[in-house]
């Protein structure tokens, strides 16, 4: 049984930093293909970043982009999130997922495309 399990969320103030964890157990995911997505209340839900398998290729949404990094430590089976001058509007629930089938060049951008999934961590950002 895979699981992944985000960490880091908080309630921080805009122009903050933060970083998301999203550590995976039950089984190696150093070559499948990793995301975090987000959803805030009332909205849908949107990938952040992605990245593939060995690290080597990443995807990251023009709303973050230039503030937010997305990374992974292969040996700790451990995805990141570093997330810096963070806004009001970045408030939102953040999911991390994880593809079953390996990818290690390739990145995915719909929810769909990934089989394993968090619960979620909470991040807030006041103004």
């Amino acid at each position: 049984q895979v699981q992944l399990v985000e960490s880091g969320g908080g309630l921080v103030q805009a122009g903050a930093s933060l970083r998301l964890s999203c550590a995976a157990s039950g089984r190696t995911l150093s070559s499948n293909a990793m995301a975090w997505f987000r959803q805030a209340p009332e909205k849908e839900r949107d990938l952040v970043a992605a990245i593939s398998g060995t690290g080597g290729r990443t995807y990251t949404a023009d709303s973050v982009k230039g503030r937010f990094t997305i990374s992974r430590d292969n040996a700790k089976n451990t995805m990141y999130l570093q997330m810096n001058s963070v806004k009001p509007e970045d408030t939102a629930v953040y999911y991390c997922a994880a593809r079953s089938s390996y990818s290690s060049s390739s990145v995915f951008r719909t929810w769909s495309d990934y089989d394993y999934r968090g619960q979620g961590t909470q991040v807030s950002v006041s103004s």
